[in-house]
């Protein structure tokens, strides 16, 4: 099979690598890629936004199957796009990535089917909203109703810092909702759905904050460990049925079946998962978390989705741990300097069980990496327990050479019994 990845990323790097060791790839491209990707892949200078772009590229190359990485071209309608071409894509059209693209509509649809989640009310009017904070107790979630690159979240400890929330969202023009806290342990539940089944992936636990101890801004993510270990047997259990399923089955009977990957970010309290958000697409760093773990290969399984005959597949994965440490910027996510050499990149891949998976690299005319965005690396480890894959990750980003960079050095440490324990970072 002929396969285009679109993105540009670390999660768009980790499914490229995943595709590209399948014995079923005849040839793996991705649009537009980056530095890391070109190693596994033939990179393509064509945007993911790039709608039309990208259906030429499918039909010029004629691939078999698009695998669309990011949120935006999905809510922009890009599969859409490639169904109406004949190019059989994995990823949900426009209508079902509103799940995503519209945190109201995800809202709404939970009220509807009675999925767990906080209780919230919209809104488009200022004086509305602060009126509403003012009858509730802190912390107050305020989200911004769209697309925000997994940062459209503000956590306000104070009625200030909330109003503050609540101006800047509304200044855009977009809606905001605004929703109770809830507190517990926040992990990642992926799972692949055909528009009628839904198939169980594993879980990770995303790092958003900046700093360490989970200080600073929120990010599109610091790092990720897999499996999550708030997410047992039981809670998966509970997740597919009251969350996973429930939507599922709505977009479904709305006419508008969701067809990729769902990604729910629940909150676990006392065994019991409640549904922070829905995205559309694999999660940044989680990703890479997940395909250093996954056993069974990657291609017919996201066939089998696009294809709608998930009920007679499974998948297997290996029993090890992994931590994935993201590698950002300094300055990151404000104003920060793009364009510094990136060294070390074959001493860090060389440590024992590690894949350095590239998020904004590109390769000057003489061959040497560099920096071309905020988050710029993930380097990730899988072994036997926690503690091991952290060190190993740790190792691994002690032996890269980028003056330029900064990572939080926390990731993974409660859960190798290293300090505090996580339980989330934001609602």
């Amino acid at each position: 099979m002929r396969v285009l990845v679109v993105g540009g990323g670390g999660r768009e790097h980790a499914l490229c690598w995943a595709l590209a060791a399948s014995p079923l790839a005849e040839a793996v491209y991705c649009a537009p890629g980056n530095a890391g990707i070109a190693r596994v892949a033939a990179c393509l200078p064509v945007a993911a936004e790039d709608l039309a772009g990208q259906v030429r590229l499918a039909l010029d190359r004629r691939i078999d199957l698009v695998v669309v990485g990011p949120e935006a071209p999905l809510a922009a309608g890009l599969a859409d796009r490639l169904e109406e071409a004949g190019v059989k894509v994995f990823g949900p059209s426009a209508a079902a990535a509103a799940l995503e693209g519209s945190k109201g509509f995800a809202k709404d649809l939970c009220a509807r089917c009675g999925i767990p989640t906080a209780p919230y009310a919209r809104f488009s009017d200022e004086a509305a909203a602060r009126a509403h904070l003012r009858r509730m107790d802190p912390p107050f979630v305020v989200k911004a109703d769209g697309l925000a690159a997994g940062k459209g979240v503000v956590v306000a400890g104070t009625l200030a810092e909330a109003d503050r929330a609540v101006a800047a969202m509304l200044t855009g023009g977009a809606g905001i909702v605004i929703e109770e806290f809830l507190p517990g342990e926040e992990a990642s539940f992926f799972a692949l759905v055909d528009g009628a089944t839904a198939l169980p992936l594993a879980s990770a636990l995303d790092y958003k904050r900046a700093g360490d101890g989970g200080s600073g801004p929120n990010t599109g993510g610091m790092g990720a460990c897999s499996p999550a270990p708030a997410v047992t047997e039981a809670v998966a259990e509970a997740a597919m049925a009251r969350i996973v399923r429930p939507a599922v089955a709505a977009m479904a009977e709305a006419g508008t079946p969701f067809k990729g990957v769902l990604y729910a970010g629940l909150m676990v309290a006392d065994g019991a998962p409640r549904l922070l958000e829905f995205n559309v697409r694999f999660g940044d760093p989680e990703c890479q978390a997940l395909m250093v773990r996954l056993d069974s290969d990657l291609l017919p399984a996201l066939v089998a989705a696009a294809d709608g005959v998930l009920d007679f597949f499974d998948l297997r994965w290996r029993d090890e741990a992994a931590v994935s440490v993201v590698m950002a910027a300094r300055g990151y996510p404000g104003a920060h300097e793009t364009g510094g050499a990136v060294g070390g990149l074959d001493r860090a891949a060389a440590v024992e069980g590690v894949t350095v998976f590239h998020a904004a690299t590109e390769a000057d005319s003489q061959g040497v990496v560099r920096a071309a965005g905020g988050r710029v690396l993930g380097v990730t480890a899988a072994a036997a327990g926690f503690a091991e894959a952290r060190a190993r990750a740790y190792r691994a980003v002690d032996a890269i050479d980028w003056p330029g960079g900064f990572c939080r050095r926390d990731v993974g440490a409660g859960l190798a019994g290293e300090g505090p324990g996580q339980t989330g970072e934001g609602n």
